[in-house]
């Protein structure tokens, strides 16, 4: 992939990650994610996190994403995540510092990286940051347990 057609699937898909997390529901942390997906025909889907008083049962904006995509029977294929977060004020989330995702979610990202065959390209960016960071799936999560470890696979 091109410097540029990369920067500009990043540049869409921290886009629709920063609307998404307009819609979380973060009362107790106040730290909002938002998540979107790049399926391979160029369609995204979104997530952002979802709090819940029993704090076990939060769930991720990567999360999210992924079983909505999943739900739509598309799970295999994502090929690339773009992930914000940052501090709510005011209803909107703050902050510059690219966030990562935590280890649940490359867990459940590698899911669908492993069920379409492909490693993920991980965008990160912070809420209101210009700059983004690039990952492969591959490096944030390295010797990875998932379908292909029982026999299942793209």
């Amino acid at each position: 992939m091109s410097g540029e057609r990369n920067e500009a699937e990043a540049l869409r898909l921290i886009a629709a990650a920063r609307t998404a997390a307009g819609n979380a529901h973060a009362p107790y942390s106040n730290f909002a994610v938002g998540a979107a997906l790049l399926l391979s025909d160029g369609s995204i889907v979104t997530g952002c996190n979802f709090e819940n008083a029993s704090y076990g049962l939060s769930l991720c904006a990567e999360t999210v994403a992924t079983a909505r995509a999943n739900a739509e029977g598309r799970l295999r294929e994502v090929t690339a995540i773009g992930i914000i977060g940052g501090m709510m004020r005011d209803g909107v989330a703050r902050g510059s510092d690219p966030i990562r995702p935590c280890g649940r979610c490359r867990q459940v990202l590698n899911e669908a990286a492993q069920m379409g065959g492909r490693d993920l390209t991980v965008y990160c960016a912070g809420a209101e940051g210009k700059g983004f960071e690039t990952h492969r799936l591959s490096d944030l999560l390295p010797h990875a347990f998932g379908p292909a470890d029982l026999g299942i696979g793209g």
